[in-house]
């Protein structure tokens, strides 16, 4: 007769980390194994990757903008970017973002990047609570930052980027009420794949204005 073995987690156990230890190390990343223990006690290892560097007055690693294109007479539009991505071998859809200096806040973080890599000056109206970002694979954190921008102004009306020298960033504009369906459209005309973010944040779009389905009554 084989062994019963009980998957019910002891209402008392206490999972931790019991060492890290670096495997590999480069300019921006590292790979760890980390040893932990499972909810019996026992030990267990997981490899992850993690940013290199500790900045001093940061709350999370980077900011992700959902930035709010407004202007009299058109629709209001979500800005994103489409920039060439190594580790995927093509092109992806995101929203602006980048990582916080030492010393900055989300919200400047956020408006800086805006403006670098769309030109676009805005208004920060929201910010998130850091965010993990892929938590079974790395410790990375984000904020996500809602800013306006008012396209109206002079500043926003030929909105020039400030980019780092080997950044390339093609600013896509994009209807906000038709944002889910117009993403699908770009990634089948030009094979694009989209940042999980952005796609969530269309599909909550999508479904925020849909009309709930009317179940009839059933009678029994």
């Amino acid at each position: 007769m084989a062994a019963e073995r009980s998957t019910e987690v002891p209402k008392t156990a206490k999972q931790f980390v019991v060492k890290e230890e670096v495997i590999a190390e480069r300019k921006w990343l590292k790979l760890e194994e980390t040893t932990y223990t499972d909810p019996f006690g026992k030990t267990r290892t997981w490899e992850s990757v993690k940013r290199t560097g500790n900045k001093k007055g940061v709350t999370a690693d980077g900011v992700a903008v959902i930035a709010v294109l407004q202007r009299t007479l058109h629709y209001d539009c979500i800005v994103l970017v489409k920039q060439f991505r190594p580790p995927i071998n093509g092109y992806c859809l995101e929203f602006p973002a980048g990582l916080i200096e030492e010393n900055e806040s989300a919200e400047s973080a956020a408006l800086r990047e805006l403006e670098e890599e769309t030109g676009y000056k805005g208004e920060v109206i929201e910010c998130t609570p850091a965010l993990y970002l892929d938590p079974g694979m790395s410790n990375s954190t984000t904020h996500i930052v809602n800013v306006i921008i008012n396209g109206d102004r002079a500043e926003n009306t030929r909105p020039k980027q400030k980019l780092d020298d080997g950044e390339f960033v093609e600013v896509i504009s994009i209807p906000k009420n038709d944002l889910l369906q117009r993403i699908d459209e770009l990634v089948a005309e030009e094979h694009l794949a989209v940042d999980a973010r952005v796609y969530t944040y269309a599909l909550a779009l999508k479904c925020a204005t849909e009309t709930p389905l009317q179940v009839p009554f059933m009678k029994f």
